[in-house]
């Protein structure tokens, strides 16, 4: 999403958690399923290996760079905004299953913008790749993919 004229909005090349925590927030519950099914797609089965190994990657990052308690308060706020007592109603309306797949893409893509540049590429495209289905610009050079039942 580009600024718009009376000055809303997003630059395009404005890609960090300030933007995440805010499409969370406004984030439809068909957001909500197409990132649960991001999840799904990309994360499921045996890739969930290398998701976890990209989590492990990008807290280690975080750990060698001082930024534990920046990704604690965006973890904590992430976990409020899907299931804490400010949840949100379309998160409350998606409860389950796809809002749980859903959450853990939407923690997978704030590591690894917390982790930052430090990161190597390969992990954060794993971190983000779910949560892009839902989010494009989290990863702009990969198109989200046609959702197929």
């Amino acid at each position: 999403m580009s600024i718009d004229q009376e000055g809303y909005g997003y630059r395009p090349d404005e890609r960090g958690v300030d933007r995440l925590m805010e499409d969370l927030r406004t984030l439809s519950p068909a957001g909500i399923d197409r990132a649960a099914w991001g999840w799904d797609s990309h994360e499921g089965g045996h890739s969930v290996e290398r998701f976890r190994d990209a989590e492990k990657a990008a807290l280690r990052v975080i750990e060698q760079s001082n930024r534990g308690p920046a990704w604690e308060q965006v973890r904590r706020s992430i976990l409020d905004l899907t299931e804490g007592r400010s949840s949100l109603v379309s998160w409350k309306i998606e409860h389950g299953d796809p809002g749980h797949k859903a959450e853990q893409a939407a923690l997978g893509a704030a590591l690894a913008l917390v982790g930052g540049e430090k990161l190597p590429h390969k992990e954060f495209v794993s971190l983000v790749r779910p949560m892009a289905e839902a989010l494009p610009w989290l990863l702009p050079e990969v198109a989200p993919e046609p959702r197929r039942s």
